[in-house]
């Protein structure tokens, strides 16, 4: 308690302002607890880069936080781009503060000699990675906390190729950072050096994003979409976009169009959580509506509801709204002709449905660690080869590269294309993913997220962690495990045989173990939020398309049977 003592008093200089002063004091002589919390660690990047609560502390997200961030990531571009012109470009979404802390940013940058192209108000993060290429930047930043409770704003980075940051650069910019004090932090702005920006940089991505996702699909007349954008920022980009691709029959969600930081209407504005999508699903049922999306705060995840066999409004799940939209894209090059160099992309925790597939189509197949940073990193890393689209289980995809990050706006209208073309071909949305469990197998997906608050809960997912590798599991639910893959180690190990291979991507706390039947249990911290994920995969055969609802549920028992024995359930 000393040291954290010691760090909150760090912050009773002259340097910080007295409201923030005041503030500190007060959680010393009243609230021990709640001090503890804001000071124990420092803000660290993640799969999603920096995500926290707002408030006063080396633990939050405040000006001094970002400012110290962002001094050190000046400080990292002047050294990398040394005599050049430097220039940033910064998005921010709708929640409390981004604007003002996306103009602190911009200071920060500017006071140390940067050019800054800062949007005018909020916009999407997929449009923020699509304006780093096509402003010619070195870098982007975007003020989100994603899908996050109303109390949370974040930093993400973004580098010369529109992607996140990824090794060495995160590396690099962390020690950067780490070497400043908080007194180092230079916020005396430049204003000749910012820039506002608007409508021109709209234009170019709605361009972009039409031309990418826009297969002249027919039956747009007949195809009826209900759109949501949960109080974010979609609502200046989706709309638009459908309309330019010729959607005319759009019923937006009017209660929640407007961005709130609040977002009033939602328990969460997650559109992995179904209670996120109940207003406009049902809206969908009483206008007959074919689709519902609907997109997280900053718009790089989408959730898609459909007609199901019995014609009622059913939400699909990020690895089947994947698979889809998959399988349409291979198909469009397919029918071009594969030139031999095209693959597509998931992360380890996404359903192996997805390698199936591509080994279908005879289309490599790369995976990654979780996070759209890697499927980034792929294609940066691979310029010979072109990116198809990819995704992960949560809710993200991304069509070809032309955004470098997870994006809903072009997304949203693939899934329309995709829906649309179906109903004209006398098929659905809901019936073509059946038909991809005959082609390539039926996978089924589970997944378990346990929330575990502040330094004590931090303590007990790493303990759950550690009870779940030393105690290694032997079997589920009857059949053997067969692999053991360890990414802290970078190792794999088959558990029946002895054999043993080194895993080929970065080192991350992850841990999964395959069964002889392909069944599949992935464990991990999320990078973004104070949770423990455990991902469960399933599969087996579907010989017909009339045996889906049977053998569905037969998985769903399967999987049952599964958190029962994880004690999960």
């Amino acid at each position: 308690m000393d040291a954290i003592l010691n760090t909150a008093k760090t912050w009773l200089t002259d340097f910080f302002d007295p409201a923030v002063k005041k503030e500190i004091q007060d959680l010393i002589a009243n609230d021990t607890d709640e001090l503890k919390d804001r000071f124990y660690k420092n803000m660290e990047f993640g799969t999603g880069g920096m995500r926290g609560v707002m408030g006063v502390g080396t633990n939050r997200i405040n000006k001094y936080t970002l400012g110290k961030s962002t001094q050190g990531l000046g400080n990292y571009l002047k050294k990398v781009y040394d005599g050049e012109d430097i220039k940033v470009v910064i998005a921010y979404d709708c929640r409390h503060n981004s604007d003002t802390l996306a103009r602190t940013v911009a200071e920060v940058l500017s006071a140390n000699g940067i050019n800054v192209y800062l949007f005018s108000s909020l916009r999407t993060t997929p449009e923020l990675s699509f304006a780093v290429r096509h402003l010619n930047c070195h870098a982007g930043i975007v003020l989100t906390a994603s899908h996050n409770p109303p109390e949370y704003n974040g930093y993400k980075v973004y580098w010369t190729d529109g992607g996140q940051i990824v090794p060495p650069q995160d590396g690099e910019i962390i020690s950067e950072i780490n070497s400043l004090s908080y007194e180092d932090i230079n916020f005396k702005a430049n204003e000749g050096l910012i820039k506002l920006i608007d409508k021109e940089v709209d234009e170019a991505f709605f361009e972009a994003s039409v031309a990418n996702g826009n297969f002249n699909a027919e039956g747009k007349d007949a195809f009826k979409i209900v759109f949501t954008s949960l109080h974010g920022t979609s609502i200046t980009a989706i709309p638009e976009v459908l309309k330019r691709a010729g959607y005319e029959n759009v019923t937006i969600i009017e209660e929640q169009a407007e961005p709130d930081g609040n977002f009033p209407t939602v328990k969460s504005p997650n559109p992995e959580e179904s209670e996120a999508l109940s207003m406009a699903v049902k809206k969908a049922e009483e206008i007959g509506a074919d689709m519902v999306v609907g997109t997280d705060p900053d718009s790089d995840r989408l959730g898609i509801a459909v007609r199901n066999l019995d014609g009622e409004m059913e939400i699909v799940n990020g690895n089947q709204a994947m698979i889809l939209m998959t399988k349409f894209l291979l198909e469009q090059h397919k029918n071009k002709g594969f030139k031999g160099n095209e693959f597509v992309a998931t992360t380890i925790v996404s359903t192996p449905m997805m390698e199936a597939m591509a080994k279908a189509y005879g289309v490599e197949f790369k995976t990654a660690l979780t996070g759209f940073k890697w499927i980034g990193k792929m294609i940066k890393d691979f310029p010979e080869s072109e990116f198809v689209g990819g995704g992960e289980e949560s809710f993200g995809y991304m069509v070809g590269d032309f955004v470098r990050d997870k994006d809903a706006v072009t997304s949203t209208l693939l899934a329309c294309e995709i829906a649309s073309q179906a109903k004209a071909n006398g098929s659905s949305f809901y019936k073509d993913l059946i038909q991809c469990y005959v082609d390539y197998g039926f996978y089924k997906e589970k997944l378990i997220s346990i929330t575990k608050k502040g330094m004590s809960g931090a303590e007990e997912i790493k303990q759950m962690l550690k009870d779940f590798k030393e105690n290694p599991v032997s079997s589920v639910a009857g059949s053997k495990v067969k692999w053991i893959e360890d990414y802290n180690t970078s190792t794999a190990k088959n558990v029946l045989t002895g054999e043993k291979k080194t895993i080929d991507i970065p080192k991350s706390n992850v841990l999964i173990y395959e069964t002889e039947d392909g069944t599949r249990i992935a464990a991990r911290p999320s990078g973004t939020e104070p949770k423990v994920k455990f991902y469960i995969s399933t599969n087996t055969k579907l010989e017909k398309a009339e045996d889906f609802k049977k053998v569905s549920a037969e998985l769903d028992e399967k999987i049952q049977t599964i958190l029962g024995e994880l004690n999960l359930g």
